[in-house]
């Protein structure tokens, strides 16, 4: 039986700076809020945009040292693969999300973020993101920290 392909490439803005947690062993967690987004004429010939919110895993010291130079603004390219999560929050409701969890990225730009050095690459390693439409400002998430299941 052959195998499937899980992969996903994203080139876009993070609209918040990143959020480093830890995991109750000890292990990294970087989440970043990922807007991509795209141009197109209507049926009237009008230029409309269509922008998408992607919550982005980076795990371990890759998203610890990427915490450390990305913030709001930064253009990067993300290399991953999208992960389905669903569990029960503190309440007992079920919840549900989208991630990508992030295997590579690449910083893109002159760096709006807090270091503007040269681009450069990170590998990423796995870990889970949403996704939403809207305007300049992320969404935010309808759940607190202790509904994480990590």
């Amino acid at each position: 039986m052959a195998e499937g392909l899980n992969r996903v490439t994203l080139i876009g803005n993070l609209g918040a700076d990143p959020e480093l947690k830890y995991t109750q062993n000890g292990q990294g967690v970087l989440r970043l809020r990922l807007a991509t987004t795209e141009s197109y004429l209507n049926r009237s010939n009008e230029r409309q945009q269509r922008t998408d919110w992607h919550t982005v895993i980076v795990w371990g010291k890759r998203g610890e040292a990427l915490n450390n130079i990305l913030s709001k603004g930064r253009s990067i390219c993300v290399e991953g693969r999208i992960q389905y999560r669903q569990w029960e929050d503190k309440d007992g409701n079920k919840r549900n999300s989208t991630e990508i969890v992030a295997q590579n990225i690449v910083l893109l730009g002159s760096g709006r973020g807090r270091d503007s050095s040269a681009p450069g690459d990170f590998g990423g390693g796995g870990g889970g993101g949403g996704s939403g439409s809207g305007g300049s400002t992320p969404p935010t998430d309808d759940f607190g920290d202790d509904d994480i299941p990590f």
